[in-house]
């Protein structure tokens, strides 16, 4: 049997290929997972070891199976090609994205409402910026 501090950077180290394959930041892996970032960093650097359900939950999000995530198997190259090609996966959404939606989902309705209009001005603005008219035809 490995030693924890083995099978911890195992672990850290998979998940970090995974989430990196996979186009996420350690924040989007730590909010799906229901962990703090700094924690799942800590688990990515192989500062410990997750319980068991969040290691189940690692291997859901991440979309990588627990062999490999514990190093039980090794993760051969054709797997993340496979992985890859697999059109079952949604399209993510860029991280500026993802990281805005975060700090929506913090805000009070009436913070909401205000940057709503906030967004719809600055939509308007945008032909003015084009060198157009906002009742110029698209």
């Amino acid at each position: 049997m490995s030693h924890p501090r083995g099978l911890a950077s195992t672990i850290g180290t998979a998940a970090r290929a995974a989430r990196v394959r996979a186009n996420l930041t350690q924040e989007d892996v730590a909010e799906r997972v229901g962990l703090a970032t700094e924690v799942y960093g800590r688990l990515e650097r192989g500062g410990m070891l997750p319980s068991v359900p969040t290691l189940k939950k690692l291997c859901e999000v991440l979309h990588i199976p627990s062999d490999i995530l514990l190093g039980l198997t090794p993760a051969q190259e054709n797997f993340w090609t496979q992985t890859q090609e697999t059109p079952a996966q949604p399209v993510e959404e860029p991280a500026e994205i993802r990281r805005l939606l975060r700090n929506l989902r913090k805000l009070e309705p009436a913070e909401l409402r205000l940057l709503s209009i906030m967004a719809a001005g600055l939509l308007r603005l945008r032909p003015l910026r084009h060198g157009r008219s906002p009742h110029d035809a698209p």
